[in-house]
């Protein structure tokens, strides 16, 4: 599918799915979230998205540039709010001490709370800014930044996320930077995968065409073409992330 046909899809689809509703998501200065924005402008006109941008301590002055850039671009009025001392008060609270990872899911939890605190106030959706690549790999936070109403570019794999931003005009120093959710310094999200993106869609796509090709589809990428140490890499986080994307299990009285 051409871009442009791509573009009108994901339009029509947050039009369709917002409706009359004004719609909420948050800017990080990373990919996902601009190009998400800017389709939501697009779709729905800037005075029915609202924005927030929310640091810590652990994101640099270039993620604060960059969201703000975005919003200075598309118009947006947005909510800016420190996370340190919403933070403060939890690990305060708590009588046992929280890991690097643990912090950085409880980051991502508190960001969605205040989304969806500006959600339910405005009779609003949440945008979730997820893409395929993540959804497949279950690199997202459950009940975080995996907790949304909407997810537009949840069927673009990161690559092709990367050659639409091009397309629709996202500003080159953010298509430019490495992914990071800025959980923790120095995090970047293809050393905590342990693969580039490149590399990860391209066996993520020969999965794929696998699984088609096993229900009688076409097959047109091999597993063969890769080396053995990362399809097993992707194989596994593939694996231990199925419960990301299942349904919570519910115990059925008969």
């Amino acid at each position: 599918m051409k871009l442009e046909q791509i573009k009108q899809k994901l339009i029509n689809f947050i039009k369709i799915q917002a409706g009359d509703k004004p719609v909420v998501l948050g800017l990080s200065g990373g990919l996902d979230s601009s190009v998400v924005a800017y389709l939501a402008v697009e779709a729905l006109g800037a005075d029915k998205v609202h924005t927030f941008i929310l640091p810590s301590s652990t994101n640099t002055t270039e993620d604060l540039d960059l969201a703000i850039l975005v919003a200075k671009n598309l118009r947006l009025t947005t909510y800016n709010l420190q996370l340190d001392p919403i933070l403060k008060s939890y690990t305060e609270t708590l009588d046992f001490e929280l890991g690097r990872q643990t912090l950085g899911n409880l980051k991502t939890r508190i960001r969605m709370t205040l989304l969806y605190s500006k959600a339910n106030e405005i009779n609003g959706l949440v945008l979730g800014t997820g893409n395929k690549t993540e959804i497949m790999t279950g690199y997202f936070t459950k009940h975080g930044d995996g907790g949304a109403d909407l997810l537009p570019i949840g069927d673009l794999y990161k690559t092709e996320e990367r050659e639409l931003a091009k397309y629709i005009g996202i500003p080159q120093e953010i298509i430019d930077r490495p992914p990071t959710a800025g959980l923790w310094e120095g995090q970047t999200d293809e050393d905590e995968l342990g693969i580039t993106y490149d590399k990860l869609d391209k066996i993520l796509m020969a999965i794929s065409d696998q699984d088609r090709s096993a229900s009688g589809g076409e097959n047109n990428e091999s597993l063969n073409n890769f080396v053995d140490t990362d399809v097993k890499l992707v194989q596994n986080l593939i694996k231990n992330s199925e419960h990301k994307r299942k349904p919570l299990p519910i115990c059925v009285i008969q």
